[in-house]
């Protein structure tokens, strides 16, 4: 009976000693898990920021557009947006107490863009608006600036989500 007791207690120190060991190389590898829990708050951060992009075009169109016109309104009220966007980032990270990953940092502001962008079209497509009209939004060369909107919440989740997790 000695003996099996004593075999039983070899394997589980074998079984614990290879646990460390993984738990371990799966700690060194911490930066590339994900977890599907931490994308529910920059969800709800998300639509906060398309609220008040959408405040933003409304104010822009009325307001903005009829004192300064039609292109310095664009760029004033893209400025804004920007300016906005890193404000609610900025506040998000550095309230949360959720610890992100470099990857799920990075998945965030890709999500972000993503959704953006995916809205973007949606709401041109709803309002008949042709794709090469939404398309030329994001074309620099004809002095466009719009494409900084969705660099920023590409870039903002990785910015402040690495700032404020040191």
């Amino acid at each position: 009976m000695r003996a099996v007791n004593d075999t039983a207690n070899r394997s589980v120190a074998r079984f614990s000693k290879h646990r460390t060991e993984r738990d371990s190389m799966s700690a060194a590898l911490t930066p590339l898990a994900v977890h599907p829990a931490a994308f529910l708050a920059p969800l709800a951060i998300w639509l906060l920021m398309a609220a008040l992009a959408v405040a933003n075009g409304i104010v822009r169109e009325t307001v903005i557009v009829p004192r300064i016109g039609e292109y310095r309104g664009h760029v004033l009220s893209t400025a804004v947006l920007v300016c906005l966007i890193l404000a609610v980032s900025w506040t998000y990270f550095a309230l949360t107490t959720t610890t992100y990953t470099r990857t799920e940092l990075l998945l965030v502001g890709v999500g972000w863009t993503v959704l953006t962008v995916g809205f973007e079209f949606l709401v041109g497509h709803l309002e008949g608006t042709p794709v090469s009209v939404t398309l030329g939004q994001y074309d620099v060369t004809a002095g466009q600036v719009w494409i900084a909107v969705p660099l920023t919440l590409l870039a903002a989740p990785l910015l402040f989500g690495t700032v404020f997790s040191s």
